[in-house]
């Protein structure tokens, strides 16, 4: 979604809300985590005493298999998309600032960004998901198994030393 911000950068107090969705059913992450349903984008741009600044929230669902137990799950997050937007920059290294070089934004790209950063970096089903067991991949959250860890084979020999002394 493209913008304009001549009025906005021109004019002391100017604002201009806005509500959209926005479709990430293309972007790379999603054959990933799919998002469930569009991503639904509320928020305002606005001029304060000469400095621009966008506030949004970006609310959506998205799905992706726990990283435990690899059942799928579903979640509902809104991610907070707070910026500064300048015509020019005296430091080009800033990161604070976005560049707004002509006065259409294409805010799509800027919501689509700050969504793929603010991604949550473990997926769980549940906050104390116990996983699967590691040697037999029986999903632990829905029963318990009696594995027992395999024995190295380089301490077998070990292992039949304490065997004949408890007979």
């Amino acid at each position: 979604m493209f913008i304009e911000l001549e009025p906005i950068f021109n004019n002391i107090g100017e604002k201009l809300d806005f509500d959209f969705d926005l479709d990430l059913s293309d972007v790379d992450i999603s054959a990933c985590y799919p998002f469930a349903q569009p991503v639904n984008v509320k928020g305002r741009v606005f001029n304060k005493a000469g400095v621009v600044q966008l506030l949004a929230d970006a609310t959506f669902t998205y799905s992706a298999p726990c990283d435990r137990c690899a059942q799928p799950t579903q979640k509902d997050l809104s991610i907070p998309v707070d910026h500064v937007l300048v015509t020019s920059l005296n430091d080009e290294e800033n990161d604070e600032l976005i560049l707004v070089e002509s006065l259409r934004f294409n805010l799509g790209e800027l919501i689509t960004e700050d969504i793929l950063l603010g991604l949550p970096t473990r997926h769980l089903c549940k906050e104390d998901c116990k996983g699967v067991c590691q040697y037999c991949g029986k999903n632990l959250n829905q029963d318990s198994c009696n594995c027992s860890a395999p024995l190295d084979p380089r301490l077998a020999a070990l292992q039949q030393l304490l065997d004949n002394n408890d007979e």
